[in-house]
C-alpha cells in the first residue's frame, strides 16, 4: 500500500508515549514523545544501524544513516533490557525483522553474558518531539 496515512492526533501519541501498555498493565514506556511519520516496516538493514537507544525493558529506537528513527516496541517486556541498556542479535542476512529475537547483554558477576531472548516488533519510522510541541494539541 502506498500513500501517506493520518495517524492520530498529536494528543494522542503524548498520551501513548505513557500510557500503559496493552497486556501490561503496570508498564510505562521512558520514550521520548514522538510522532510516527510512515507505515511500520518489517525489517531493517543492518549496515544502515548508526545506533540503538534502548528506552526501556519494551522499548528502542534504531537511529539510521540518513537521520532516520524506527522505534521497535516488543510484544512484552524483556527482563532487564532497561536496566542493561544493551542486546545483542545474529541474523542470517543483512537485515533485522520483525520475527527476530534479540538477546540481553547482561553484565552481572563482572562479566558479559547474553541474557533473556526477546522477540522484535515492529519498526515504526518516527520524529522526535521538540518541547515546544509537546504541550501543543494541534
Amino acid at each position: 500500500m502506498t500513500g501517506t496515512r493520518t495517524g492520530p492526533p498529536l494528543a494522542l501519541l503524548l498520551l501513548a508515549a505513557c500510557a500503559p501498555v496493552e497486556g501490561d498493565d503496570d508498564f510505562v514506556s521512558d520514550a521520548p514523545p514522538a510522532r510516527v511519520v510512515g507505515e511500520p516496516e518489517s525489517c531493517i538493514t543492518t549496515t544502515a544501524i548508526r545506533n540503538s537507544r534502548v528506552r526501556d525493558d519494551r522499548t528502542i529506537d534504531f537511529e539510521m544513516a540518513g537521520g532516520r528513527v524506527y522505534r521497535n516496541t516488543l510484544g512484552s517486556r524483556c527482563p532487564r533490557l532497561g536496566f542493561e541498556k544493551g542486546f545483542t542479535y545474529r541474523v542470517s542476512t543483512s537485515r533485522l525483522c520483525n520475527v527476530d529475537i534479540i538477546y540481553v547483554l547482561d553484565t552481572t558477576a563482572g562479566g558479559v553474558e547474553r541474557g533473556a531472548g526477546c522477540g522484535l516488533g515492529e519498526f515504526v519510522p518516527i520524529e522526535y518531539l521538540d518541547e515546544d510541541e509537546i504541550g501543543d494539541d494541534s
